[in-house]
């Protein structure tokens, strides 16, 4: 069941024996440069790594596809992290970018999603957290 992002702390994630994190954070009306950009990309995944005090493991892999028809043109990306992975998928015609980060080290869901929000200038954000046992 998702939680409301106000309602996980490090005290719940403890309190509760979870193995994992996981927060899905989408947003809408992404500054369309942002998520077009290679090395806008891949300043991001480091950043955010460091926000979120995460190690990086290797490099960032990162795709453009889409056919356009069943799937958005957009990059994707995936990133490993000593404790898990993070990975998003930007849709271009839509300026929307969808980010998934899993540890099984806690973090603060609020201040990845804020982070998230503001790299890429998105008008609104939308997050959805689950505590995994």
């Amino acid at each position: 069941m998702a939680k409301a992002v106000s309602s996980i702390n490090e005290e719940n994630y403890i309190g509760e024996k979870c193995w994992g994190l996981s927060a899905s954070i989408d947003l809408y009306g992404c500054d369309p440069r942002m998520i077009k950009t290679p090395k806008e990309i891949k300043r991001f995944v480091a950043e955010l790594c460091d926000e979120i005090k995460m190690k990086r493991h290797g490099d960032v892999l990162l795709d453009r596809f889409g056919d356009g028809v069943l799937v958005s043109e957009g990059y994707s990306f995936m990133q490993f992290i000593e404790t898990s992975s993070i990975t998003a998928h930007f849709d271009e015609p839509q300026n929307k970018a969808f980010i998934d980060i899993f540890s099984c080290k806690y973090f603060v869901p609020k201040i990845a999603a804020d982070f998230c929000k503001k790299f890429f200038k998105a008008e609104s954000c939308e997050v959805n957290v689950l505590l995994r046992k």
